[in-house]
């Protein structure tokens, strides 16, 4: 297969185009800005379906591997901006795919699309803009792309590990948090949690197959007592991690809701319902087998400066 991976710069993307190559597959990678081995430099959030019918000519499938900063506060309303950055340029794209024959495509979702069809009495995509986005991107790609171009949507939880110097956005104030002086603490509840490897073998997996299923992706669920731990352990800071009280944890995230509230503004994940998100124990069953733990290393290095 020839395969696109839009957002080839990034954690996910590069581990997508490295597991293509090692299966004897080629890989074409595009972003927006230069990195080492980028092949092409094009914004595909703001490119046309001509610009994108260009790129895609001659490739058998499509990976899309970007994503947007679900937590950032903007002015209110934010569904116009989410919906241009997350919904619309899939629409662009499999439109393109689907013009230019290709067969397969796979598109990094969230977790949280898993967790609306399991409980649908949380009233996720009512509540959380950027939930209602992931769900329209995937309903809406696929329609684009019609019955003869299948996309394999991956609802994706944390994801950890390293591409070079590409890591989770997150990372780096968990990291410092770590290895700080400020105590550690935890609330109930917990994620699940997959390498980027793992990522790229189910993606790849679903391209070889044509898959247009919704796949949870998962290698262990840790609640965020372990998850924080783990962390610390990693960095060479083996220190206790206390218990926050599940009073504690909904005040502040309500109190941040209201602040958000008065300054006219929201994110993503409102976060006046997030403690019900928090809270819960947000696992998948394991797809993979695989231990965490060499990605949690790679992500958080005992060596500050590696």
């Amino acid at each position: 297969m020839r395969i696109l991976v839009v957002g080839g710069s990034g954690l996910i993307g590069a581990h997508v185009a490295n597991v293509l190559r090692e299966r004897g597959h080629a890989a074409t990678t595009v972003a927006r800005t230069a990195q080492p081995g980028i092949d092409h430099l094009l914004d595909v959030g703001g490119a046309s379906i001509e610009q994108l019918r260009s790129l895609l000519a001659g490739h058998d499938g499509v990976v899309y591997a970007t994503r947007t900063e679900e937590q950032r506060p903007l002015p209110k309303p934010i569904y116009p901006e989410f919906r241009r950055d997350n919904v619309d340029p899939v629409v662009r794209l499999f439109t393109a795919a689907r013009l230019e024959g290709l067969t397969r495509g796979v598109v990094m979702g969230s977790y949280y699309t898993y967790f609306d069809r399991l409980h649908p009495q949380w009233r996720l995509a009512e509540r959380h803009t950027y939930i209602r986005c992931r769900l329209e991107q995937a309903r809406e790609g696929r329609a684009a792309a019609g019955e003869g171009l299948p996309v394999a949507v991956l609802e994706l939880p944390f994801v950890f590990g390293r591409a070079g110097d590409r890591l989770p956005n997150w990372a780096g104030p968990l990291d410092r948090w770590a290895r700080s002086r400020t105590p550690l603490v935890a609330p109930t509840g917990g994620s699940a949690a997959a390498s980027a490897r793992s990522v790229a073998e189910v993606a790849v997996d679903a391209l070889e197959q044509a898959s247009g299923a919704d796949i949870p992706v998962a290698d262990e669920n840790l609640t965020w007592h372990d998850m924080i731990g783990r962390i610390a352990d990693a960095v060479g800071r083996h220190r206790r991690v206390a218990r926050m009280p599940s009073g504690a944890a909904k005040a502040a995230l309500r109190l941040g809701g209201l602040a958000q509230t008065l300054g006219r503004k929201e994110s993503g994940v409102n976060p006046s319902y997030l403690a019900d998100l928090l809270l819960a124990d947000l696992f998948i069953e394991p797809t993979s087998g695989r231990p965490l733990d060499p990605a949690l290393r790679e992500t958080f290095p005992r060596d500050a400066g590696a």
